[in-house]
């Protein structure tokens, strides 16, 4: 079925890069741009992109953490001026995303192409919001007022910004041009990077089920959000990059506000089960290369790589019960595990030591 064109939404977003290939040049003939004009458009590129990530992404599409009211309210102002759509419209869409991601009912499936995934897919109407699916939101009377209400909250954080700064700079023809939309410019591609590039370039550690990569690089233009296959897998962790190198400043900030306070009930995937999905991912893969091989010693292979996976899994889950029951014991007798969880823990390293000399020897033995 042919799907109608949102000809607002298609003329609004063509409209405003038509208006900054002919304003751009012009502006620069008599004008040129002054670090602090140019400093504060990308700072607020920075926050209304982390309003997005850690507020309509992280904090209401996954509910991954709670977070003070006023934080809300600061969330949603700049979520606004995004320009992204209410909380709940972009909720329900995102949701779509991870219920059928890469088929026909994904708003943005990067299988109807690199570009359609980036900015196509909103110039054609989507499907009528369900309140069944954002039941939890729809419930919200805060998020009910910006949605009902959106084009007016969008319309005035954008003047609000827009005048502040042009007040602050006295160059309110600099502040209209930047500081909204070159801003809005960089915000939009950037985030609309995580629907294209985010399932176009990069690797697939934890699942190869969908599109999704992780891509460090990525990470750094889209607020955090590069690690976008960790994320599929796991979505119902605050944190797209789980180790500490990892950019995510949307993760830092959620920590933070956590710290201060402000935020609570993070929740987070446990590392042991985190393992368990990359040895069975690994086991996958494995498996489908020796099933396409013609290497005469592929049933032996098979054998141990099924072995192999399994105790490695097994002592991964052992491990972690042992430390829930060590976690919920009194402290006295919690004593008594400490040996046997050393123990344990040694062992599972030795295991995963192993676990990566089998992969790379049967990689070896294919090439």
């Amino acid at each position: 079925m042919q799907k109608k064109i949102s000809w607002v939404v298609f003329l609004y977003i063509a409209g405003y890069h038509l208006f900054l290939l002919v304003a751009l040049p012009l502006y620069f003939l008599s004008h040129s741009l002054s670090m602090p004009l140019l400093w504060i458009t990308l700072g607020l590129v920075f926050v209304a992109g982390l309003s997005i990530t850690a507020g309509y992404h992280r904090l209401y599409s996954h509910t991954t953490y709670k977070v003070h009211p006023v934080i809300e309210v600061i969330l949603l102002f700049f979520a606004s001026l995004a320009t992204q759509g209410s909380a709940l419209r972009w909720c329900f869409d995102h949701r779509l995303h991870h219920a059928f991601v890469d088929k026909e009912r994904d708003p943005y499936s990067v299988n109807k192409g690199f570009w359609h995934a980036h900015i196509f897919w909103m110039f054609f109407k989507t499907e009528t919001i369900d309140p069944k699916v954002i039941a939890d939101l729809w419930r919200k009377k805060l998020l009910r007022f910006q949605h009902d209400y959106y084009p007016y909250c969008m319309l005035a954080a954008n003047l609000i910004v827009f005048l502040v700064v042009g007040w602050v700079l006295n160059d309110y023809w600099g502040a209209f041009l930047f500081a909204w939309w070159v801003r809005l410019f960089l915000l939009h591609h950037t985030t609309w990077s995580i629907n294209s590039l985010a399932h176009y370039w990069g690797s697939q550690s934890y699942s190869q089920e969908h599109s999704a990569v992780d891509n460090y690089l990525i990470s750094l233009v889209t607020y955090g959000e590069g690690y976008h296959n960790y994320h599929h897998t796991f979505s119902q962790d605050y944190r797209n990059g789980i180790r500490w190198y990892h950019f995510d400043p949307s993760k830092w900030i959620i920590w933070l506000l956590h710290k201060c306070g402000l935020a609570h009930d993070l929740k987070t995937v446990n590392n042991y089960r985190i393992a368990r999905e990359l040895v069975q991912e690994h086991k996958d893969r494995l498996m489908t290369q020796l099933n396409n091989s013609f290497i005469a010693q592929k049933e032996n292979l098979r054998g141990l790589v099924s072995d192999a996976s399994e105790s490695l899994s097994s002592q991964l889950v052992n491990l972690q019960k042992l430390l829930e029951t060590y976690r919920a014991m009194p402290r006295q007798e919690a004593r008594a595990l400490v040996g046997e969880i050393k123990v344990s823990k040694r062992a599972l390293k030795m295991q995963w030591k192993a676990w990566g000399q089998l992969l790379r020897f049967v990689a070896k033995v294919q090439s």
